[in-house]
């Protein structure tokens, strides 16, 4: 890719090796492990370059091992890598996940990693490449102060001129410390925002999706997922509310980021908003059905064929079951 060819999406954040044991196995000296890069912007990245759109992922990472094993799989998802840093002074984070029947527990290793000392002169270099839209979360503004600093540098100096911001609240508890008032401005500073309910409801006191909206008022679109019961898109075009899709979950780890990036791929193919938000349910299932935050996905176009045949009756009116299991099958 040249550097002066056009980026669909440009993800900025902290990617870490995240090991895992393997299926079935859980945390301990019984088991063999999996190393993987596991981070939210990252996760959006790659999961729109499998949709078939052209994503980067901007970060810094160690020269370590772990470093090596991030960038040379994101390249592999198709990734564009170009705009990462390696730092010799600094280590590749990781973190550990233990699953278990009654919910998946993480431990995380980040204390002065590579990407917690990203700062706005990162940033500058990254400009460099075009976009139509950059995308970052709420945990790049958690790692650290410099985070913070670029985190409200790409949200309110709009560093990347006319591209869209897309903000993931991602609120992580274990980061953060009086950290409603600097999530909210974050959000309400972008163009499109995601939050879950629920952590909107952890974070701000809201009690449905309506009133998320009111506490949010200024992003252009902002999309309120409410676990396995729906998604609804405020947008300039109205509201629109989609059923998630029925999931037999493996790992819920993973499944928000999946649902940004296939919403942000209806986006960029300019589908309407009922399908935008399909998509985020699609994708979002893969990842639910997998063991690990990626899931291997058809392009956009075929996925959205398949959602018309199963959520649409050919005179356009609704199948009876629109969270229908087939949807679980595929690819």
């Amino acid at each position: 890719m040249t550097t002066a060819e056009k980026l669909d999406l440009v993800a900025v954040g902290e990617t870490m090796v995240m090991v895992t044991p393997e299926p079935g196995g859980r945390l301990n000296t019984g088991s063999s492990f999996i190393l993987r890069p596991g981070g939210a912007e990252s996760n959006v990245a790659a999961l729109l370059a499998k949709l078939g759109h052209r994503s980067a992922w901007a970060s810094a990472v160690g020269t370590d091992p772990l470093g090596d094993i991030i960038v040379e799989s994101l390249t592999g998802h198709g990734v564009d890598v170009d705009l990462v840093r390696r730092d010799e002074r600094r280590p590749t984070a990781v973190y550990f996940k233990d699953p278990a029947p009654i919910g998946t527990k993480v431990y995380y290793y980040r204390t002065g990693s590579a990407a917690s000392a990203m700062n706005t002169s990162d940033v500058a270099a990254w400009t460099q490449r075009p976009a139509r839209i950059v995308h970052i979360s709420g945990i790049t503004a958690a790692i650290s102060a410099d985070g913070m600093d670029v985190a409200r540098h790409v949200v309110s100096d709009r560093p990347f001129g006319p591209a869209l911001v897309s903000f993931d609240v991602n609120h992580r508890p274990n980061l953060w410390r009086n950290h409603a008032a600097e999530l909210r401005a974050l959000a309400q500073r972008s163009d499109i925002v995601f939050v879950g309910r629920d952590e909107a409801e952890a974070l701000w006191g809201t009690s449905d999706v309506d009133s998320v909206r009111d506490l949010l008022d200024e992003p252009a679109s902002l999309i309120v997922k409410d676990g396995a019961t729906e998604a609804v898109a405020f947008t300039p075009a109205g509201v629109f509310r989609e059923p998630s899709i029925r999931t037999d979950v493996v790992d819920a780890v993973g499944a928000g980021d999946a649902f940004a990036a296939g919403w942000l791929s209806g986006l960029l193919d300019d589908r309407d908003e009922v399908t935008r938000i399909r998509l985020g349910h699609y994708v979002a299932s893969q990842v639910l059905a997998s063991p690990s935050d990626f899931a291997e996905l058809l392009p956009a176009r075929e996925i959205v064929g398949m959602l018309a045949s199963l959520f649409d009756e050919p005179n356009g009116e609704a199948a009876d079951d629109p969270r229908s299991d087939d949807l679980c099958r595929r690819p």
